[in-house]
């Protein structure tokens, strides 16, 4: 037997000696940012599913298990000279976690997001039953249903994900640009080109980056962001630059992007205390927990007398409305810097039951059309105190008036009727109804809205 289908024996054995009933993931990283009252229930441990099982350059697939990091996953297609056509920017993503949530990155104006380079997943249900799901087979409803569910409908044990030939040097372009009209034009042109990776940094409406990036086979040089350096300062000060392909895909890891600010880590003393080794997402997101758990930074600003609203979220909206989007982030949230990320949704693959519309049904979007990702994580501080989820809750109804979608993996504060006519409820219930008829798992929107509503939140 294989390694995979031993582990399968195993985790059989485990579900029926506990049962199913109430069935829940236990993992030691997370990249959710919802705030929650913790419930107790029965944990199922598939940490152990972690394990690429193999790489196939010629037919650009990889196959892996589900609690496989970007991390491992990166470091065995690399070696066989290729990588996974969307690879997420933080290393301990898992390819799982990124199959029922939204992963996206700047190869994503070419290959969509992450879902929508996978070719066949196994999932285990809530009764403890494991489904093969693939575009094209009896299972083809959950297969396209399965992302944005966030573990609602079942997890991912296995997974075959489409690869992309690389060389061995990224170079880079970054362009200024000071009209935000002319830089999401920009940012389309640029992916009408040959270009391999497109995304973008904004640092105020005056001062906006467009950062292009092509595969070379030679370097002059290269540049070293894991450690002292850090590479979302190199935008502004560089208008080219070399990275290797894998320094660039964990350009954004060393430093969270720019939220290491956060935690001090951006201190060159405290950089070189921590080391190249604990310069990384996994650092700052526990340290993260840690705040949140003992509630630093919360009873500070009680003192001040100070109203924070955590503000983490990543949207999609219309490039063509992207100009009319940044103008309201600016002038009602104003967190700064803000990444771009290009991203057009690949379209149909197959057939669906008359239920379905012709895409993946829980993250709607039009293949037509190409979107313009916007991603910003901070801390609105208030000397007024708001109601809870203010600013959350405004962003939401701006997507939505421009025909946008937001991702799921942070707060949410949408009605109910609301929450379901964006993200598809008759789809979802009928993928209720067949997968997990006995409501083994929570459903999205208890998961997702409801479960975070009833948590203390901003300004409490």
């Amino acid at each position: 037997m294989s390694a995979y289908a031993l582990k399968l024996e195993r985790l059989r054995a485990q579900l029926r000696e506990r049962g199913p009933e109430g069935l829940g993931l236990s993992k030691h990283t997370s990249n959710l940012f919802r705030e929650s009252a913790n419930r107790p229930r029965p944990r199922i441990d598939l940490t152990g599913f972690d394990r690429v099982v193999s790489v196939d350059p010629e037919r650009g697939t990889v196959e892996c298990e589900g609690m496989t990091t970007y991390a491992a996953l990166v470091e065995a297609t690399l070696a066989r000279g290729v990588m996974p056509c969307v690879v997420p920017e933080l290393k301990s993503i898992t390819l799982g976690g990124a199959a029922a949530g939204v992963g996206i990155e700047s190869s994503s104006f070419r290959y969509g997001l992450v879902h929508e380079t996978l070719k066949e997943i196994d999932v285990l249900l809530a009764d403890g039953s494991i489904v093969t799901c693939t575009p094209e087979n009896e299972h083809r409803e959950l297969f396209f249903g399965f992302p944005n569910s966030y573990g609602t409908l079942g997890y991912a044990l296995r997974l075959v994900a489409q690869t992309v030939p690389v060389k061995r040097y990224v170079r880079l372009e970054h362009i200024r640009h000071r009209d935000p009209d002319r830089y999401f034009d920009a940012i389309a042109h640029a992916c009408e080109g040959d270009a391999d990776f497109v995304d973008g940094t904004v640092f105020s409406g005056g001062e906006m980056y467009l950062s292009i990036g092509r595969f070379v086979d030679a370097a002059p040089w290269t540049s070293d962001y894991g450690y002292e350096q850090m590479y979302y300062r190199s935008i502004r000060a560089k208008s080219n630059d070399f990275l290797t392909v894998r320094d660039y895909l964990w350009r954004w890891d060393t430093d969270w992007f720019w939220c290491s600010a956060n935690v001090g880590a951006q201190n060159p003393l405290l950089r070189r205390i921590l080391g190249r080794k604990h310069l990384n997402s996994v650092t700052y997101t526990n340290i993260m927990r840690w705040n949140s758990r003992i509630g630093l930074t919360g009873a500070l600003d009680r003192l001040a007398r100070r109203y924070p609203e955590s503000v983490i979220q990543d949207v999609d909206i219309p490039v063509e409305r992207a100009a009319e989007f940044l103008q309201f982030l600016l002038r009602e949230i104003g967190i700064v810097p803000v990444w771009i990320c290009p991203v057009r949704p690949r379209g149909p693959q197959a057939a669906f039951p008359p239920q379905f519309p012709p895409q993946f049904p829980l993250y709607p979007m039009d293949p037509r059309r190409l979107y313009a990702n916007f991603g910003f994580w901070g801390v609105v501080k208030d000397t007024v105190r708001r109601p809870v989820g203010f600013r959350n809750r405004a962003i939401e109804i701006k997507v939505a008036e421009l025909g946008g979608i937001k991702s799921l993996y942070s707060a949410s504060y949408y009605p109910q009727e609301e929450f379901w006519k964006i993200y598809n409820g008759p789809a979802y219930q009928s993928l209720k109804r067949r997968y997990d008829p006995g409501h083994g798992f929570r459903d999205l929107y208890q998961k997702c809205v409801l479960k975070y509503r009833g948590a203390a939140g901003a300004g409490e």
